[in-house]
């Protein structure tokens, strides 16, 4: 839970620049790639993370407008990434307008239970990350270069003039 906005904002940027190199990674070929015909394709997964945003705080009461839940998926991987950019700026300049340390601890109505507005930005956090590393895997599957986002990725271990470690 975060109890400091200073904090929240330090720990978002970061994991939102994590995000936005898995989406400038993505091709509009891959945005079809799934395991199977039962589970979300790379592209909606790539969405879901774009409208979670403004659909998580606007439970919280803060209000941006931005892209619907139910919006349709994207054809392009430039249109899902310059989405998430616009949401995450808009999100950003509501955030810093009105809330301070103290509206993270308000308590909301969140998905059935009570969480503190700082407990949904953990969440909010912990949410991409979560579907990042489902994307890794289906960018894998479509062909595509992975990005390093906690480390190296396998191919950028030769940039740094090593050889990837064994499997």
């Amino acid at each position: 839970m975060f109890t400091s906005l200073a904090t929240f904002l330090l720990s978002w940027e970061k994991e939102s620049e994590s995000t936005e190199k898995i989406l400038d990674s993505l091709t509009d070929d891959s945005l079809n790639q799934s395991v199977t015909i039962d589970d979300r394709t790379l592209g909606r997964i790539a969405w879901h993370i774009v409208t979670t945003i403004p659909e998580m705080l606007e439970k919280t009461g803060l209000l941006f407008g931005g892209i619907k839940e139910n919006a349709p998926v994207p054809n392009t991987a430039k249109t899902i990434a310059d989405s998430y950019r616009e949401v995450n700026k808009a999100m950003l300049t509501e955030i810093k307008k009105h809330w301070n340390d103290q509206a993270l601890l308000q308590e909301r109505d969140m998905y059935g239970e009570s969480w503190t507005i700082g407990t949904t930005l953990n969440v909010l956090i912990n949410h991409q990350i979560h579907h990042r590393g489902q994307m890794t895997v289906l960018m894998r599957q479509a062909g595509l270069k992975v990005p390093g986002i906690m480390g190296p990725s396998r191919e950028d271990w030769g940039q740094f003039g090593m050889e990837a470690p064994t499997v």
